[in-house]
C-alpha cells in the first residue's frame, strides 16, 4: 500500500495540485522559460517549450568533480514544472497566447505563407506576468530552424547507449553516470562523430535525436553534442516531468513516446527518407520495425548497436522488413562505418 500511495503522490494530478498550492502560498515566485523546439518545414513551424521553477545552473567543465556534478544535477531536478502559466509568442505581426499543461509544457503549430517565411526568421517568447510570479527574463528569442529542402537522407537517432555511453540496462550504473558526470565528462562511443558526419554529409543533411531521457537533460545533451563535435539537430525527449522524488525513473518506463515522436517527424517532413540508429538494450528494434510498417518505403536503413547478447529471432523480425544489407547489427561504430561505405550512398 505504501508504494501505491507514493506512486499516486507522484502522478500528474497530484503534482499539478501541489504546484498550484505552491503558487497560492507564494512559494513559487521565479519562473524559467525553456524553449526546446522551433522547427519549420515548407509551410509550418512546430514549437515546444516548458515553464519550470527558476534555477541557476553552472556551466559544465571537464574540471568539475563528481561532487560538483552531483550538486548541479540536484539543482537541475529540484524545480517543479509550472502548470497554467501563460506564454506569449510574437512572430512578425502576429501574437499568440499558450497555456502550459500539468507538466509545464506548451506546444503549438504555426502556419506560414511564403511571404511570411521569407520575412520571419525567429519567434519571441515571454511569460505574461502574474501576481507574485517573476520571470527570469522579459523575452526569449529563438531562430526558426527551417528544414525545407528534401535531402538524400535524414538521420533519426537514439541517444542513450547509441551516441552516449549510458549503461541504460543497469539502473545503478546509469543513475551514477547521470548524476556524477556533466556534458563535458560524459563519454560518446568511439567514432560516433565521424560516423554521423559521414551519414549527414558533414552536417548538410538533417539529424534528429529522439530519446527516453527527460527534458531536464535537454541542455546537457545539446552541450554534449557540440563539445564532442557530433552533428547537432532538434532533440525530442520524454514529456513526463522528472524531479528529485522520481529521478531514478529518468530514461526508463514506457518508450512508446519515441514511436510517437518519430511518427511526428515523418509526418512533418512527408517527402524525406530517413535512416534510423538505435541500440538493442531496450526497445529500439521493435519501435523501428513498427515505423517501417507504418511508413513503407520511407526508411533507407537501420543501424542497431548490440549492447547485449544477440537474439536471432528478434533480429529476423526487423531484418525481413527491409531489403538485404539495409539492417546492420553492429558492436562498434567502426563496423557501422564499414557497412555504410559498402551499402549506402555516402
Amino acid at each position: 500500500m505504501k508504494h501505491v500511495l507514493v506512486f499516486r503522490w507522484l502522478s500528474s494530478p497530484f503534482r499539478y495540485a501541489f504546484a498550484k498550492l505552491k503558487r497560492k502560498l507564494g512559494k513559487l515566485n521565479r519562473l524559467r522559460l525553456e524553449i526546446f523546439l522551433v522547427i519549420g518545414n515548407k509551410t509550418s513551424v512546430f514549437i515546444k517549450g516548458r515553464v519550470v521553477e527558476g534555477y541557476r545552473q553552472s556551466r559544465p567543465s571537464d574540471k568539475k568533480t563528481a561532487l560538483q556534478n552531483l550538486l548541479a544535477t540536484l539543482r537541475r531536478y529540484a524545480g517543479s514544472s509550472v502548470p497554467d502559466a501563460t506564454v506569449c509568442l510574437a512572430y512578425g505581426n502576429h501574437q499568440r497566447e499558450l497555456t502550459t499543461d500539468s507538466e509545464g509544457l506548451f506546444e503549438t503549430m504555426l502556419r506560414f505563407t511564403d511571404a511570411e517565411k521569407r520575412d520571419i526568421q525567429s519567434v519571441r517568447f515571454s511569460l505574461l506576468p502574474e501576481r507574485g510570479l517573476v520571470p527570469e527574463t522579459n523575452w526569449v528569442e529563438k531562430r526558426i530552424h527551417w528544414i525545407c529542402k528534401v535531402c538524400p537522407r535524414a538521420v533519426i537517432s537514439d541517444i542513450d547507449d547509441t551516441v552516449i555511453i549510458s549503461k541504460a540496462t543497469n539502473i545503478g550504473e546509469k543513475l551514477w553516470l547521470s548524476v556524477s558526470k556533466n556534458a563535458y565528462t560524459r563519454r560518446p562511443f568511439p567514432g560516433v562523430s565521424e560516423f554521423y558526419r559521414l551519414l549527414t554529409a558533414n552536417g548538410e543533411y538533417p539529424v534528429f535525436y529522439v530519446s527516453s531521457s527527460d527534458w531536464n537533460l535537454f541542455d546537457l545533451i545539446q552541450d554534449f553534442l557540440s563539445y564532442r563535435d557530433i552533428p547537432v539537430g532538434p532533440i525530442l525527449l520524454k514529456d513526463g516531468h522528472i524531479n528529485l522524488k522520481n529521478i531514478w525513473k529518468s530514461g526508463g518506463g514506457n518508450h512508446a513516446h519515441k514511436l510517437e515522436k518519430i511518427q511526428f517527424l515523418l509526418e512533418f517532413f512527408p517527402e524525406q527518407q530517413v535512416l534510423l540508429i538505435g541500440d538493442s538494450g531496450q526497445h529500439d528494434p521493435e519501435l523501428y520495425a513498427e515505423i517501417i510498417r507504418r511508413f513503407p518505403h520511407r526508411v533507407e536503413a537501420v543501424y542497431i548497436r548490440e549492447v547485449r547478447k544477440g537474439d536471432a529471432a528478434r533480429e529476423q523480425k526487423l531484418n525481413q522488413l527491409l531489403p538485404p544489407h539495409r539492417v546492420a547489427w553492429v558492436k562498434t561504430t567502426r563496423e557501422a562505418m564499414i557497412h555504410a561505405r559498402e551499402h549506402l550512398a555516402v
